[in-house]
């Protein structure tokens, strides 16, 4: 299926799209592999810093993410939760997590930047899943997580955290993801 925007066609997502997630996720958990399917070299999480607006937060993790990525579609997942934009309201959604309603575009950094205004971490734009069609890494946030978790290549894991505007600190797979200061609502 593919729906319209800005102009253009972009291919809606299925199941089958993100089987590998859904086999490879680990039990629920407080463990940064109940997001991220342990398969990764390396994992962190990041959210937004203190005085940092979500713009130029969520422009360095995209930049971050698309310099280390060679050039090709990303997938990006919109949770439905009833208080945040999908973007596409028509599609079908697929079920991740614990059956949790998704819809997935196949599209690209600037779509993750630019489609959707406010979700459940703030005002931000960033969909709730994202990965690029070869999986060479993935990002996930929970719906009721105030943070981000990322499983990736050990370089892009550092990468991310040097960027003091993506705030990230590596995690072990079996570690608690909560970062540092925060809470759990």
């Amino acid at each position: 299926m593919e729906a319209r925007k800005d102009g253009r066609s972009w291919r809606i997502g299925t199941a089958a799209d993100v089987g590998w997630l859904a086999e490879g996720r680990a039990t629920a958990g407080l463990s940064i592999t109940t997001a991220i399917p342990p398969v990764y070299e390396g994992y962190a999480t990041f959210h937004l810093p203190e005085g940092v607006s979500f713009a130029a937060h969520e422009r360095a993790v995209v930049d971050v993410l698309a310099a280390q990525t060679p050039a090709q579609p990303w997938w990006l997942g919109f949770l439905e939760t009833g208080a945040h934009d999908v973007v596409f309201p028509e599609a079908p959604r697929v079920p991740l997590y614990w059956d949790w309603p998704y819809v997935l575009v196949e599209a690209g950094p600037e779509q993750a930047l630019t489609w959707r205004t406010g979700h459940m971490r703030g005002d931000g734009s960033l969909p709730d899943l994202f990965f690029p069609t070869d999986r060479s890494w993935l990002v996930s946030a929970l719906w009721d997580d105030s943070w981000t978790d990322l499983g990736g290549p050990a370089s892009l894991i550092a990468a991310l955290c040097r960027d003091p505007l993506v705030n990230a600190r590596p995690v072990g797979p079996d570690e608690d993801a909560l970062p540092p200061g925060l809470t759990r609502e």
